[in-house]
């Protein structure tokens, strides 16, 4: 049960990087549209695009990770993220700006939807319901330190809003070594694609016991089983 814990907590950075990535674009427009001379209109859009992005990748992002597993979705996230954030710390211009926040998007929506997903996969089922709400609570943590650290950035002489935007490239990094060394791939869909001893091999792992019997997974038979 513990590893359960272990592995829905590093999933929820997902989440935490969105809040991050949603309370820094509202502080650092203020310096974003003077630097830039932006209109109305396209200070809307930079704002907007990671919500665009967002929105454009949950049309598929289900079709596509039950084709590829929840798994290398998550790490497809990271590296979104991390992509975006490097790009917006080298913005020349709007328009790049633009670019990197559609990146940065398409890691939010992958992010948002399929983490509660993964986590409802590998949770047992007494744990299940208060481990979901974990990705809310590091969404609003995520939301809470980048305030903090805008509000300390603009504190500085000159503060730096490719700055502010480029440092969520710092925690995307760690959140992709949690997805590359440390997530499994669901046991649920493991067992919906016929592999069941790696499915059993998950479970002993996010149990910490060697008989998963009991969680509602038969090994018997290639067939899709809903986890106790």
């Amino acid at each position: 049960m513990k590893g359960a814990v272990l592995v829905a907590i590093a999933a929820s950075i997902g989440n935490f990087l969105q809040g991050w990535d949603n309370a820094t674009i509202a502080g650092a427009i203020v310096y974003i549209k003077k630097d830039l001379a932006l209109q109305t209109t396209m200070e809307g859009l930079v704002v907007a695009m990671s919500l665009i992005g967002a929105t454009v990748i949950t049309t598929c992002s289900g079709p596509i990770s039950d084709w590829l597993g929840r798994r290398p979705m998550l790490i497809i996230s990271s590296v979104l993220y991390f992509l975006g954030g490097l790009v917006m710390l080298w913005s020349p211009n709007v328009y790049v700006l633009c670019l990197a926040r559609l990146l940065d998007g398409f890691g939010i929506g992958l992010a948002v939807t399929l983490v509660p997903v993964y986590i409802s996969e590998t949770a047992p089922s007494e744990i299940r319901g208060s481990l979901n709400t974990l990705p809310q609570f590091s969404g609003s943590g995520g939301m809470f330190l980048s305030y903090c650290m805008v509000f300390g950035m603009s504190l500085t002489p000159s503060p730096s809003w490719r700055l502010m935007l480029g440092v969520l490239s710092i925690p995307s990094l760690l959140y992709f070594a949690l997805t590359i060394f440390f997530l499994p791939e669901s046991p649920r869909w493991l067992v919906s694609k016929g592999r069941m001893m790696e499915a059993k091999k998950v479970l002993q792992r996010l149990r910490g016991r060697e008989d998963v019997s009991g969680n509602g997974i038969i090994f018997q038979s290639i067939r899709l089983n809903f986890l106790n």
